[in-house]
């Protein structure tokens, strides 16, 4: 089972976060920001991964050190979970629509940390969430589980949808990448015998 459990403490956060890549999409989210919530519940059962997430943070503040300690945290059990990386996939796509947005993400799992992030969110903010958020959370997914990770808004004029699109899409394209290829499961997907 590719599974891990992390928890990360600091004075502005304390998180608990566990991982199963294996999953059902089931999930446990409680982050102290509901939007936030309603999005790593989204990923979570579009992944297929089961996701427990608990999330002290300064929120009275705002959402941000929430949310990128939560990205940095799930960033590490990602690479943590996928050991060596034998036998996975390790490339994914998936061009997402929701209603009027239309969503492409792509994903190598390289060992080289880059994210291409090509969002126009309208608003500034959903309900009480921040939308630049969005980016800093991915910037600290990538950051701590290195793999090169695009995203690029097609069409769409919906902050939540394009957000909530743009979860979903990540999530889709990240199941592909870490799937077990049975035809290589022994080999690591590389000409350099590492990722």
């Amino acid at each position: 089972m590719r599974t891990v459990k992390i928890d990360r403490k600091t004075a502005e956060t304390d998180i608990s976060l566990s991982l199963n890549l294996d999953g059902k999409g089931e999930s446990k989210i409680d982050t102290g920001c509901g939007f936030l919530n309603h999005m790593l519940t989204l990923f979570s059962k579009h992944g297929r991964f089961d996701l427990e997430v608990s999330c002290k943070g300064d929120v009275d503040v705002d959402y941000h050190h929430t949310v990128e300690d939560i990205g940095i945290v799930l960033g590490q059990a990602f690479e943590k979970a996928l050991g060596d990386k034998k036998g996975i996939i390790r490339y994914g796509n998936m061009i997402l629509p929701m209603d009027e947005t239309l969503i492409l993400t792509a994903v190598d799992i390289s060992g080289r940390s880059y994210l291409g992030y090509k969002l126009n969110i309208p608003t500034q903010r959903v309900g009480d969430f921040d939308t630049e958020l969005v980016e800093e959370f991915f910037l600290a997914f990538v950051r701590n589980f290195p793999i090169s990770l695009h995203i690029k808004q097609l069409e769409g004029t919906n902050s939540h949808h394009i957000i909530e699109g743009t979860f979903k899409s990540v999530a889709r394209t990240l199941k592909q990448a870490v799937k077990i290829d049975a035809d290589f499961a022994d080999e690591i997907p590389s000409t350099k015998g590492v990722l």
